[in-house]
């Protein structure tokens, strides 16, 4: 690890508020404080900045791919690695490889990758998805209906035998799939639940938080939608103060005015946040790849099978933050929120990530005023620098 430093000349966010005329101070791998341009240490060595601004690194919770490969396919702590670097360049800093539906052996390969993951200290590892088996059919999306399956006491046992061999382990159920008992007991093993791919009633999926669920999976996508009747996972998403809420926020998968409607309708402590929802194809060039099988499609920012299905997004972070900031208007704190502290507290980490704040992780991105990415740092060390 490299000695002290400090970064010099940007404005900085730390997560919460602005700093103007102020430097970052970086310790052993994690922030030591945000003092006056002024009052640098003597001897510390000096990173310039050069304008722009630098906040936390991003946190997404969803990642199912990226620099070429799948974490379906290859579920190893290579394949892990592999996914990290990919993102990095986008300003994503801490990540939740996601698996995708598949069979108990591939689940099983899964949580033995994140487990190696976390012994060798994997730079941008921060724990496990499980998205799925345990889903509604009525709301597959693009995840195979024959590998959909109810939750067993086996598998319970298994996520909450994992839960210690990660950092963070959440998986998505459809709380028609999986009983409020089961969802609690998740719940109090320290597995984040999540609600998602699901036709669930408003009143099912509220049971389901008051048993312990906290969060929804790509809010409006694969879900049971708002009527005039029946609210369905959307209204109880929106309604219930204690849900966080990811969001795919591309342009595609949710249309502007929706997401608007929704930034003013959440209710309580929960906060909707970014996900990207990546795939394999995120710092490639690759125009299809496949998934349990079946080819997936790349084209004009979007991600379907053949029969036009959306599958995944074709996303990475950064452009999620600008996609909120220029077009629907959130505040540019807000929308880094929205892709640091925000997700960081929806896994129970905002202590360590999502902030620039003493003590916690020098996970830092410098962006330019026209919101590129310029430089990251991953635990105090630069693992990206535009060319």
């Amino acid at each position: 690890m490299s000695g002290p430093f400090a970064i010099r000349g940007a404005t900085i966010f730390d997560g919460e508020t602005w700093h103007e005329r102020s430097v970052l101070l970086i310790r052993d791998g994690s922030v030591e404080s945000i003092v006056a341009a002024d009052a640098i240490p003597s001897g510390m060595r000096v990173v310039e900045a050069d304008g722009g601004l630098l906040a936390p690194g991003f946190v997404d919770v969803q990642v199912n791919g990226g620099g070429g490969v799948m974490f379906n396919d290859r579920p190893d702590a290579e394949t892990i690695r592999t996914i990290c670097r990919a993102h990095a360049p986008f300003g994503t800093t801490a990540l939740l490889p996601t698996l995708i539906t598949d069979t108990p052996e591939i689940t099983a390969q899964a949580i033995a990758a994140g487990a190696d993951a976390a012994r060798q200290k994997i730079p941008g590892f921060l724990g496990l998805h499980l998205e799925g088996p345990h889903l509604s059919t009525a709301r597959k999306g693009a995840h195979d209906p024959a590998l959909i399956r109810p939750m067993t006491e086996a598998d319970e046992a298994a996520l909450a035998a994992a839960r210690w061999q990660v950092p963070v382990l959440l998986t998505t159920v459809a709380p028609e799939s999986v009983s409020n008992d089961r969802i609690a007991s998740l719940a109090q093993s320290g597995v984040i639940v999540s609600l998602g791919h699901s036709d669930a009633t408003y009143r099912t999926a509220a049971a389901a938080a008051e048993a312990g669920a906290s969060m929804v999976t790509h809010l409006f996508n694969a879900m049971s939608q708002i009527g005039n009747r029946e609210p369905g996972l959307v209204g109880a998403a929106l309604d219930t103060g204690a849900l966080s809420c990811g969001l795919i926020a591309d342009g595609i998968h949710v249309d502007p005015a929706t997401i608007g409607i929704a930034l003013r309708a959440k209710q309580g402590s929960g906060k909707i946040f970014l996900v990207t929802d990546a795939m394999a194809t995120i710092g490639t060039d690759m125009t299809s790849f496949t998934l349990n099988g079946r080819t997936i499609r790349r084209e004009s920012g979007r991600l379907t099978l053949e029969d036009g299905t959306l599958a995944g997004a074709d996303l990475d972070m950064i452009s999620a933050v600008r996609f909120m900031h220029r077009t629907l208007g959130v505040e540019l704190g807000e929308a880094l929120r929205m892709a640091g502290l925000y997700p960081a507290d929806s896994v129970g980490q905002s202590g360590r990530y999502g902030r620039l704040a003493p003590g916690a992780r020098a996970d830092i991105v410098h962006l330019s005023d026209a919101l590129d990415v310029e430089s990251v740092w991953n635990g105090g060390e630069r693992v990206f620098a535009a060319a």
